[in-house]
């Protein structure tokens, strides 16, 4: 019997379709799948303790899962109280800040009021109205952040859970794998799984020598110039640059915002090209070395993944696209049926020419493609 291929035109209405449905329920299961998701990787990622554990000190499957979650959360909570720390250190300099700040309001007056030719009055009632419309709305603003609060701390609830589970019951989760597609698609598929926990892995752990190596220049950097909380500063840019573009710019903008107040408008300058030198370093030079290129996502479809993201799930979202994407970019390269989007995915090989080897006229050796 032949078979008769749809049209173009229904299959894009219903990859469409496809793609609509899936972001709908994305939106309705944010709750749910993005810590789901954030645990698999943090299962990955924790995967070679856990198998340690079992296999030199005899620990069953269930206590190594959770030893291994409870070294997580401690390594976590050593990073939050140092974090912790530094801003208590910023608690105290409070009163300076807010005397710089201050001062750099009045000289801000200043430079309206001969710019623009609007006097100090009218400055300070136009901000009297803009507060009692911040004041007016306060109630609303609390209550969004008590819900972020609480949605927080369910969201970290439900990821150690996860990390738990998922690490107890992998084998499951691999056999299921294995046995729901078609006996002769089984090696194809565990060679999948394999790629992708093993490319994951080194990704993550990429990152977090990535990060670590970015938050030691930014500290060196920043302690150099004199800028105050240079440690702080270089913890929050390190944490930051793990949002691919969008990151680096949040925390050169909070470090620009902390050197004004605590230095003045002179070193803001030099942070600016601090910053852009570090991220030039990290973006050429970091990036390819540390985190590989392998699992590479271009730039266009990167910062696609990171907007998408952020649509369905916030924050959360744009941490999760990019390992995801890359997760997808592996399974496209495998396919024969999905190259193409694997290809649409990564970064464009650089057209190489061959050597050639000439022995004698007619002999001649030329390098593999």
């Amino acid at each position: 019997m032949k078979n008769i291929s749809p049209p173009f035109y229904a299959k894009l209405a219903l990859v469409l379709f496809s793609i609509i449905c899936l972001g709908y329920l994305a939106i309705l299961g944010h709750s749910l799948l993005a810590p789901l998701l954030a645990s698999f990787l943090l299962a990955l990622l924790l995967l070679p303790l856990a198998n340690f554990l079992e296999r030199k000190w005899r620990f069953k499957r269930s206590l190594a899962s959770i030893v291994s979650v409870i070294l997580m959360i401690a390594v976590i909570a050593c990073i939050m109280l140092f974090l912790a720390s530094q801003l208590t250190d910023l608690g105290q300099d409070w009163p300076l800040l807010k005397q710089q700040a201050v001062h750099s309001f009045e000289s801000l007056q200043v430079w309206v009021s001969h710019t623009f030719n609007v006097n100090a009055h009218k400055q300070i009632d136009y901000l009297k109205d803009s507060a009692t419309s911040a004041l007016a709305s306060s109630a609303t603003v609390l209550g969004a952040t008590l819900m972020t609060l609480s949605s927080t701390l369910l969201f970290l609830a439900f990821l150690l859970l996860f990390t738990f589970f998922i690490l107890n019951y992998r084998r499951i989760l691999f056999t299921f794998l294995i046995t729901v597609f078609k006996e002769e698609h089984a090696e194809k598929v565990k060679q999948i799984v394999e790629q992708i926990q093993y490319i994951i892995k080194r990704y993550i752990l990429g990152l977090f020598l990535q990060m670590l190596i970015v938050t030691t220049l930014t500290m060196i950097v920043l302690s150099l110039l004199g800028v105050k909380y240079a440690v702080l500063l270089g913890l929050i840019t390190g944490i930051f640059n793990l949002v691919p573009y969008i990151g680096i710019f949040s925390s050169l903008l909070i470090s620009m915002l902390i050197t004004f107040a605590t230095a003045g408008a002179a070193k803001v300058l030099f942070v600016l090209i601090a910053y852009v030198a570090i991220h030039t370093l990290d973006g050429n030079i970091l990036m390819p070395l540390v985190v590989g290129s392998k699992v590479k996502i271009n730039a266009l479809f990167a910062f696609i993944g990171i907007v998408v993201g952020e649509m369905l799930w916030g924050i959360s979202g744009m941490f999760l696209c990019i390992p995801y994407l890359a997760m997808l970019k592996i399974i496209f390269d495998r396919v024969d049926e999905l190259k193409p989007w694997g290809l649409l995915l990564g970064e464009e090989k650089p057209q190489r020419k061959r050597k050639v080897y000439r022995i004698t006229k007619k002999i001649k050796l030329e390098e593999p493609e």
